[in-house]
């Protein structure tokens, strides 16, 4: 490998590149480009998808600049209020799989819960009723 395919090499990773693309580009074994990229610490290159997301770098909610920690998570929201206010304002978003629906067996209305398969009664009342009828 010469020194111009090094830099083409470098340049293409640099730029989001595969190692799948930058073989086929420069003709070379795709075992050549990992093994040139990891000696030259090239291996933990940022894809171009990567780069064009975090492009925002605003909260959803309000518009403020984010401060990224590297290594972390990317932040969507500046603040709990944000994260709260956006999600209170925005429940079309809300992907819910864990609805369960029940009859309450005190008042026998129908009611849904979230996340809780084993819940029987629709509201704390219902269920002192059920609890005072059962003690008498």
């Amino acid at each position: 490998m010469d020194s111009k395919q090094k830099q083409r090499i470098e340049y293409l990773r640099t730029q989001g590149e595969s190692y799948a693309f930058i073989a086929k580009e420069l003709g070379i074994s795709v075992n050549t480009i990992k093994s040139y990229c990891r000696r030259n610490n090239l291996g933990a290159a940022i894809k171009k998808e990567q780069l064009l997301s975090n492009q925002n770098n605003a909260c959803d909610n309000c518009g403020k600049p984010l401060v990224h920690t590297s290594g972390a998570k990317k932040k969507r929201f500046c603040s709990d209020k944000c994260r709260m206010a956006w999600w209170a304002n925005h429940p079309e978003a809300v992907n819910r799989k864990a609805i369960y629906h029940f009859i309450c067996p005190t008042c026998k209305l129908e009611f849904q819960s979230y996340g809780n398969a084993h819940r029987k009664y629709c509201s704390r009342g219902c269920f002192g009723l059920a609890r005072r009828a059962f003690d008498d």
